[in-house]
């Protein structure tokens, strides 16, 4: 008999909302929410390319791709986010398949969590 055990990540992300607060402070509620979509939108684009760019060219542009996406994040506060595409971008430049897969799916799981936690911060 087989058994399956399922693992769950039961962790918030880490998110620093000052970044967040000053948004709100400067531009509104109504301007910070926009500019929060755009930049979260932008970061998804950016997600998905590093996964189109994994799948097609390996390591070679991976690095620059998520070092990019890691200083986004860190300008609205994905703290989580932005270490993660740091790590991912040393994995790639260290050619470590396997550490590139797990760091992909760390970080892909980060954007997701933070994603829920910034409009839960919001103030608008």
């Amino acid at each position: 008999m087989t058994c399956v055990t399922v693992l769950q990540c039961h962790h918030r992300s880490d998110i620093d909302p000052g970044p967040l607060s000053d948004l709100y402070d400067t531009l509104g509620a109504a301007g910070a929410d926009q500019a929060i979509c755009t930049m979260l939108e932008d970061l998804a684009q950016r997600l998905n390319i590093i996964h189109v760019t994994r799948i097609s060219s390996g390591f070679d542009d991976l690095t620059d791709r998520a070092e990019r996406m890691a200083v986004i994040a860190a300008d609205i506060g994905l703290t989580e986010v932005a270490t993660a595409a740091h790590h991912l971008s040393d994995s790639a430049r260290q050619r470590d398949g396997i550490a590139v897969e797990a760091t992909l799916a760390r970080l892909e799981r980060g954007f997701d969590m933070a994603i829920g936690q910034i409009w839960s911060m919001r103030k608008g």
